[in-house]
Formats: C-alpha cells, structure tokens, sequence
C-alpha cells in the first residue's frame, strides 16, 4: 500500500510538472498532426496554473512562473468556455496583437504572412481519418484510398515556419478584424479549413475564440506513438502493423 500511495504520488508530481501524454483525435493539425498521433506535452515552458494539474484541481491561484507562449508554439490548453476539454492548437496571435484572414492568407499586425505553395501531401485513408472531401480522394489500383491536399509554407515574423493545409471548403478564409485582449492568445490549427479555431466565437464543444492563457496546459513536446487505426486489439499482430513508426521521435 505504502508503495502504491509513493508512485500515486510521483506520477501526480510528474504530469503536473513535467510532461503529461496526450494523443490527437481530430485533423485540425494536419498535416504536422495526424489523428492516432501520441505525444508528450511539457509542462514547464510558460509556468503554472491549476489547468496544469490533472483533473484542473484547484491548488494553484493564477499563473506561476508564468509566460507567454511564442507564436508558431504548439500548446495543449483548456477549451473556452466550458474549460473542460482538452484542445491543441498553434500560437498565432499575442496580446495586443491584429489578426485578419484574407483569402486563405493571415494578416498579422498589418502584414500579410508569407504563404508559399509547395508540393502537395498524399495521406492514406485510415480508419480513423478520411479524406476531408470527396475532391481530394484518388483510389490507387490495388483498392487503397489516398487523400491529396494542397499544401503551403507559412513563416512568422520570428521565423518559425510551418506547413498548412488549404481544402476546398471555404471555412474561415476571410474573416473580419481581430484585436487579442491582454491576457489572451490567438489560436489556429494548421489545417485552416477544418479548424474550430480563434477565428470562430466560443461555443461548447466546438470553436474556442479567444483562449486565455491561463488555460495553457503546456507545449507540445514530442511522439512517443502513432497508429493508423487498424490495429484489432484481440489480434496483437496489428499492434504492430497499425503503428507509423516514422513519425515516432518527432518533435516541435
């Protein structure tokens, strides 16, 4: 019992601040996340608040230790406005920052960011993850789906350069002005036609507005696991086949 309560006590220690697990369930960060993708999230990047703790027990009063995240940081926080869900997103907008979409393009403080159009990425069908829209399904000879999306380079003004997705919906690709409050963070997810993101009012369950940073849990850190979906948990085989060991050691 007494060794019991001791390693109670270390993993609380331990995903409270240090790193905690979290796996993707939605294509909002494709194509830099895949749904079936585990990772590590650190915890001490931007301090403390009670979101850090499991559960969101309430033993922290505001933020300690704190900071704010840079933009182009991949963070793991609580979803407004309910707090209760877990969302992953990347930093585009910080307080005091102006944020508009124009056609497909993020114009920051004024600034359009540059957007360059690079090759397309082919992604098989999975059982977790279908192709976004019937355009972008190709079914190869031997019956096999794959799912091709335009893909673009985006770098912010600090240099972080990411990949994005452009599909064929015209979700979210101009918006009106957005101005961050103090305090708050402008989120997007990478895949910017399927993302409940900053650039749509809070709801339960669905887009997130704008996310106080208070509600950072941590910062993506890096895979430790990655399944397409197939594996049968009464074949152990499959555990095996199903697993992208490629994007195992990723990091952010």
């Amino acid at each position: 019992m007494a060794f019991l309560l001791k390693l109670g006590i270390f993993v609380f220690i331990f995903r409270s601040f240090f790193a905690a697990p979290f796996n993707i369930p939605s294509e909002s960060m494709m194509p830099r996340l895949l749904v079936g993708d585990y990772l590590l999230v650190s915890k001490w990047n931007y301090g403390y608040s009670k979101y850090s703790l499991p559960f969101s027990l309430p033993l922290i009063s505001g933020r300690i230790f704190a900071s704010v995240p840079d933009r182009g940081d991949v963070v793991v926080f609580k979803a407004p406005p309910t707090q209760e869900q877990d969302y992953i997103k990347r930093v585009i907008g910080l307080p005091g920052d102006i944020i508009q979409m124009r056609d497909g393009q993020v114009i920051l403080n004024g600034t359009p960011v540059p957007r360059v159009r690079v090759a397309d990425i082919v992604l098989p069908e999975t059982p977790s993850s279908a192709c976004l829209t019937d355009s972008a399904a190709e079914r190869t000879p031997d019956g096999a789906i794959n799912c091709h999306y335009r893909r673009f380079r985006e770098t912010l003004p600090n240099g972080k350069s990411f990949f994005t997705l452009d599909t064929d919906s015209l979700q979210g690709e101009n918006t009106g002005t957005f101005v961050v409050p103090q305090g708050h963070l402008f989120m997007m997810g990478d895949n910017r036609n399927h993302s409940a993101d900053s650039r749509f009012p809070a709801s339960p369950g669905g887009a997130i507005g704008m996310v106080p940073v208070d509600n950072v849990v941590g910062k993506a850190w890096f895979s430790v696991f990655s399944t397409d979906g197939t594996a049968n948990w009464l074949l152990p085989w499959t555990w095996f086949t199903a697993a992208r060991p490629e994007r195992i050691g990723e990091t952010f």
